[in-house]
C-alpha cells in the first residue's frame, strides 16, 4: 500500500511539472501506464519476497485456499491502483483542469489492474527471480503497450495495424480509459469490457491451475 502511495505522489509530481493547465489528455495515459506496469511489478515483488522469506512452502498447510491467496493479491493491487487514481484525479481537479468521467476511470482502472495482476502471476511463474521478472515485464510492455501508445499519440496511422491492435489486451485497456473523455464508439467500449472480462476469467483459471506447480518448485520439494 505504501508503495502505491509513493508511486501516486510521483505521478502527481510529474503532473505538477507538466507545463499544461488542461491535462485531460494526459491522465488516461498515466493511469494506463500505472495500472498495467505497477500491477505486474507488485505481484512479482511480493511473491519473490515471500519466496525469500520461505513463506511459499507454508501455503500447503495454510487454512486459506489458493483461490483466496490469488484474489487477495489481486485485490491489494486493485486497491493500490484506486488510491493512485484518486490522488491523481483529486490533484488534477484542484490544481489543473480535467474533463474526464471519474467513475469511468475507476471502472476501467479496476478491470485493467485485475487483468494485469494475472499477467504478473504468469510472468512470475516463468521467471527465476525478480530481476528476470522485470525484464519479462519490460518485454511485455514493449510488445503490447508501446504500439498502443504510439497509435494514441498519432505515430501509427495504418488502418490494418490499428485493427490488429484490437487482438492484444492493452488496446481494450486503452480504449476504456480514452472513453472517459467521450467520443469513443459504443461498440468499442462494449468490446473492450467483454474482452477484458473474458480474458481475465481465462487467465485466472490458468493462474489457479499452475499455482501448485509454482509453489512446489519454489518450496524446493
Amino acid at each position: 500500500m505504501t508503495v502505491g502511495i509513493l508511486v501516486a505522489l510521483l505521478w502527481v509530481a510529474i503532473l505538477y511539472f507538466t507545463d499544461m493547465d488542461d491535462i485531460t489528455g494526459m491522465v488516461p495515459l498515466v493511469v494506463f501506464i500505472d495500472a498495467t506496469s505497477m500491477s505486474m511489478v507488485l505481484i512479482g515483488a511480493t511473491m519473490f519476497y515471500e519466496k525469500q522469506e520461505g513463506s511459499t512452502k507454508t501455503l500447503f498447510v495454510s487454512p486459506i485456499s489458493k483461490s483466496e491467496y490469488i484474489l487477495a493479491k489481486i485485490f491489494a493491487n486493485v486497491v493500490s491502483n484506486i488510491i493512485t487514481l484518486v490522488l491523481i484525479y483529486a490533484y488534477a481537479k484542484i490544481f489543473k483542469e480535467i474533463n474526464l468521467n471519474f467513475f469511468g476511470l475507476l471502472g476501467a482502472s479496476i478491470l485493467i489492474s485485475y487483468f494485469h495482476s494475472l499477467i504478473g502471476f504468469i510472468l512470475t511463474y516463468n521467471t527465476k527471480d525478480f530481476t528476470d521478472m522485470l525484464m519479462s515485464m519490460m518485454k511485455y510492455f514493449f510488445i503490447f503497450a508501446t504500439p498502443v501508445i504510439l497509435e494514441q499519440v498519432g505515430l501509427i496511422k495504418n488502418k490494418t495495424i490499428e485493427k490488429i491492435l484490437f487482438l492484444i489486451p492493452t488496446k481494450p485497456s486503452n480504449i476504456l480509459l480514452q472513453a472517459t473523455d467521450g467520443g469513443v464508439e459504443t461498440w468499442k467500449i462494449w468490446f473492450s469490457i467483454i474482452y477484458l472480462i473474458l480474458a481475465s476469467l481465462a487467465l485466472f483459471f490458468i493462474v489457479w491451475k499452475k499455482f501448485d506447480d509454482f509453489a512446489i518448485k519454489e518450496s524446493g520439494e
